[in-house]
């Protein structure tokens, strides 16, 4: 199941930097990853000081 990023998100790009597949991008208020690019790897929630990416 693809992770998403939850309202927490403070768009500070951590996610997005360390997602292997690119599937994370920046959007209006804060980043977005596309579920079907989406690998399920985790990266982007252990990069993230938040905790705002999230399976489901």
């Amino acid at each position: 199941m693809a992770y998403k990023i939850t309202d927490a998100c403070i768009a500070c790009g951590a996610c997005a930097a360390e997602c292997p597949v690119e599937a994370i991008k920046e959007g209006e208020n804060v980043y977005v990853i596309d579920a079907d690019a989406c690998i399920d790897c985790g990266s982007c929630a252990d990069a993230c000081p938040v905790d705002a990416p999230v399976e489901g």
